[in-house]
């Protein structure tokens, strides 16, 4: 009886109406992501468009680094008509209309025909999914009670990845019986769940108004106010640096692997069973394994744990890059970025998290983030495709393994010299010993 007990007292949060409403936000949040994608580079791999071109797709990302420019809009501006639904829920209402509609215009346009056009949808995709992103991440941390925040975030993580590869398994399996067009719109729908989630439970109660800004002056203080108190603490510079660099080798490679993958020969339901399936429940369990570890070891060695299997992670491609067509070294390989992306994903964003000052959680938080991407992205796009060209794969991918230990090597010195617990927040301070580790 006690462990049965125990049992569902561990099951019960995750079953309450707020978690589950982050499940739905997370599924929502990750679909976009999935259609410009490796989903878009295996339609584009598939419609004969050269690798440079291919890669340089990715730059559609950078929305998503750009996303804190225009978060303030959706703070403060009341939408007409839509707004009597509440702040947050008009916008997440409007945020998903516009995603399905830039995802079914993506959807109608014939890369083959117009790079261009196709291009423009892509971009298009970006800014409608940052903007929701910036809806459902305002939403989710206000509908949750503070002692929801723990199992809410867990639950958004493992909503990103059901949105996100669900999506692309979708999106390739229809695609592989009714072309491209009718795979975009079927995955339209992933929109859906965020949309219903606002709708049945209503505007968050712990949200407040925006300060009132009366002036231009009042109005850039707010925006530059998180800047300054970051940069204001010892070793900013030095975090700021180890933000930038360490996902470059990661994003380098998995922004890639959709066109190692067509290089080798791999059908569409291939991808869509070993990419796809075995990638997200290794996901799932890299998630839960990260949660204990994290616990266990605390923030510091997990966090540097983490560094170097998503570091290793990328010679399991340069394995299967010289090994070939392999359904067992996909498998592997998948299931080995997967496990290891999943325990990076809650212990680096764990340590983001307690980066943050309590006062600009939101700007700072979104900052970050879009910091921990844009140079992977920006290497990725213009450079990745001309990089496999002239080394080939197998040394592509030990690059990528290569430009990852910068980032592991910084973090084990600022552990080492005491740098990241000076560094830390009040976010972090205020999570007292789950903030800090030995």
């Amino acid at each position: 009886m006690t462990e049965r007990t125990g049992w569902r007292d561990g099951v019960a949060p995750y079953l309450e109406r707020q978690p589950l409403a982050a499940l739905a936000l997370g599924i929502s949040s990750g679909f976009p992501y999935a259609m410009i994608g490796a989903t878009l580079t295996t339609r584009l791999a598939q419609d004969g468009i050269d690798k440079k071109t291919v890669t340089a797709f990715s730059l559609a990302f950078l929305v998503y680094n750009l996303k804190w420019l225009w978060a303030w809009v959706v703070d403060g501006v009341r939408l007409p008509v839509l707004g009597r639904l509440g702040q947050r829920v008009s916008w997440l209402i409007l945020a998903g209309v516009l995603v399905i509609a830039a995802v079914a215009n993506l959807a109608l346009v014939d890369p083959a025909a117009s790079i261009g056009a196709a291009a423009t949808a892509a971009i298009l995709v970006g800014a409608a999914g940052a903007t929701f992103d910036i809806v459902i991440d305002a939403y989710r941390i206000e509908v949750l009670e503070p002692r929801q925040l723990g199992v809410g975030s867990g639950m958004s993580q493992y909503g990103w990845r059901i949105g996100s590869a669900g999506a692309g398994a979708l999106a390739l399996v229809v695609a592989e019986r009714a072309g491209w067009s009718a795979g975009y719109l079927a995955c339209a729908t992933f929109a859906l769940p965020a949309m219903l989630a606002g709708l049945l439970l209503g505007e968050p109660p712990r949200r407040r108004d925006p300060v009132e800004r009366r002036g231009f002056a009042e109005g850039l203080k707010a925006i530059w106010g998180p800047f300054v108190q970051f940069f204001a603490r010892e070793g900013a510079v030095l975090v700021l640096l180890f933000i930038l660099i360490h996902k470059v080798g990661d994003t380098l490679a998995n922004l890639t692997l959709r066109l190692l993958f067509d290089e080798l020969g791999f059908t569409g339901d291939e991808i869509a069973f070993y990419d796809v399936g075995v990638g997200f429940i290794a996901y799932l369990v890299g998630i839960f394994v990260g949660g204990v570890l994290y616990a266990r070891m605390g923030m510091k060695r997990s966090v540097l744990l983490a560094l170097v299997l998503m570091a290793v992670s990328n010679l399991s491609f340069a394995a299967l890059a010289a090994a070939g067509h392999s359904n067992w070294g996909m498998a592997g390989a998948i299931g080995f970025e997967n496990a290891a992306s999943g325990f990076g994903g809650v212990v680096v964003i764990a340590y983001f998290s307690a980066l943050c000052d309590l006062r600009f959680t939101a700007a700072q938080f979104a900052l970050i983030s879009a910091a921990a991407s844009i140079v992977g992205r920006i290497v990725t796009g213009t450079t990745a495709g001309a990089l496999i060209e002239r080394f080939g794969y197998v040394d592509f991918y030990l690059l990528t393994t290569a430009l990852a230990l910068p980032g592991v090597a910084l973090f084990w010195w600022m552990s080492r010299s005491g740098l990241v617990d000076r560094s830390i927040g009040s976010a972090g301070v205020a999570g007292g010993g789950d903030a800090r580790a030995d």
